[in-house]
């Protein structure tokens, strides 16, 4: 089973990568399939790349919803 997890761009690098929070924790991301992405975005990351955009109030619900299923220790 596969597992992508949204996150908030908080700051774009130079060489393809970000710095992104899942709630609360930060990790970097490789933007190279999303080079168009801009800081304040939700991104869906899996494997450590930004696979896709998502809007703001799709990213809380997904986020809620693995909070719900999973307890507190989910980002």
């Amino acid at each position: 089973m596969c597992l992508a997890i949204p996150g908030k761009i908080i700051k774009k690098g130079r060489d393809r990568t970000a710095e992104v929070d899942f709630g609360g924790v930060m990790r970097s991301v490789q933007m190279d399939l999303l080079p168009g992405a801009k800081e304040g975005e939700y991104v869906i990351v899996h494997a450590g790349f930004a696979i896709q955009k998502m809007s703001e109030a799709d990213a809380k619900l997904t986020l809620g919803m693995l909070k719900e299923a999973f307890g507190d220790d989910t980002p």
